[in-house]
């Protein structure tokens, strides 16, 4: 049990933003050889948002960031902290141009990769944070555009969709609504290859290979699959333990959404009712280190959140990584905040 007197961290503000263009499955039908039913039945996606060219990682970021600072009205946080595997540049990280561009030049900002699980290691960092005193306050962003990595022609590229999701999270005191519990972070660098992009690195460079390594993301996907349940499920039972929580308490479960199959298992895995797993993916597919503030943000706004629920969060990624956390869903009123200027995007998807 957490220390009293460590301050919490407390989620006071949501956001999102998916890029406008849409893309159904009948789109890429021709290209991957495979038919837009096919798609649905292996992965659950019918359709994803892409950037269109000049849009990035950060202008996404920042457009949910913005959303979500306007949510809590905080004209300023301490910190900003962006999970994301596709950054804007390698070098520098994307977290500082983000808050300069949010306003918040002179907060401590830094990018975390964790692939899919990055929201909920970005969450824990900024968890620290506050509990350290070191800041009082975070904007905390999952932003990626994977479609951009994906080789055109690989069937897993009909997994990727673009978009970014952002929390604000103030301390406070561990029985508020809205506290977030333990942060469950694990990892197995042995799986490294399951899912990876290996050109670009120092590992590439320093071997100064005639042939390039390749430069798209690959993922093994049956052995992704299983590591995913079985991780995200263990991890989850460490986070409801932490919580005092058993699995017939949790309301609902909000995961990572590589594969609505997955998802499925998983609350099986749990001995939780199927409807109590959130999803968004059939409209958005797999947005990676945005995927669950995507469906905080889209969830509450459908009413599928409702002040009192109780929370679980669990996401899988590369790494290996995976983690865990939970909270009492707080009362939140949607922004009523347009995106404007330097990025088109939407806060919801459509079913039209």
């Amino acid at each position: 049990m957490r220390d009293q007197g460590v301050a919490a961290s407390v989620l006071v503000g949501v956001g999102s933003c998916l890029p406008s263009r849409r893309v159904a499955n009948e789109e890429l039908a021709e290209r991957l050889g495979r038919s837009p039913e096919w798609m649905f039945q292996r992965s659950g996606i019918r359709f994803r948002h892409v950037v269109e060219p000049g849009t990035t990682s950060g202008d996404l970021a920042v457009a949910a960031g913005r959303e979500a600072l306007a949510e809590a009205a905080a004209g300023d946080v301490a910190a900003v902290v962006v999970a994301t595997t596709s950054p804007d540049r390698p070098c520098p990280g994307t977290a500082p141009r983000v808050a300069s561009r949010l306003g918040l030049a002179g907060a401590a900002a830094l990018d975390v990769q964790a692939v899919c699980a990055g929201f909920i290691y970005a969450l824990g960092v900024a968890q620290g944070l506050i509990a350290a005193g070191t800041a009082d306050s975070a904007l905390v962003i999952g932003t990626d555009a994977l479609s951009l990595s994906v080789a055109p022609d690989d069937p897993t590229s009909m997994l990727f969709g673009d978009g970014a999701g952002a929390v604000v999270l103030r301390s406070g005191h561990r029985e508020e609504p809205g506290a977030l519990g333990r942060c469950v972070l694990d990892s197995d660098g042995g799986g490294r290859d399951l899912i990876t992009l290996r050109g670009g690195g120092t590992e590439e460079r320093s071997a100064a290979r005639a042939v390039p390594a390749d430069p798209y993301l690959r993922l093994q996907g049956r052995e992704v699959f299983r590591r995913a349940v079985e991780h995200m499920a263990s991890a989850s039972r460490a986070a409801l333990d932490a919580a005092g929580w058993k699995p017939q308490d949790v309301d609902r479960i909000v995961p990572h959404q590589a594969n609505a199959r997955i998802t499925a298992i998983l609350a099986e895995r749990l001995s939780m009712a199927a409807d109590r797993a959130l999803a968004n993916i059939e409209h958005v597919g797999n947005t990676s280190a945005a995927s669950i503030p995507i469906l905080l943000d889209h969830a509450r706004r459908a009413g599928d959140l409702q002040p009192g629920h109780r929370v679980l969060l669990t996401a899988f990624g590369g790494g290996l990584t995976w983690g865990a956390t939970t909270l009492v869903w707080p009362h939140l009123t949607p922004s009523a905040l347009t995106h404007s200027g330097e990025t088109t995007c939407t806060t919801s998807w459509s079913t039209s």
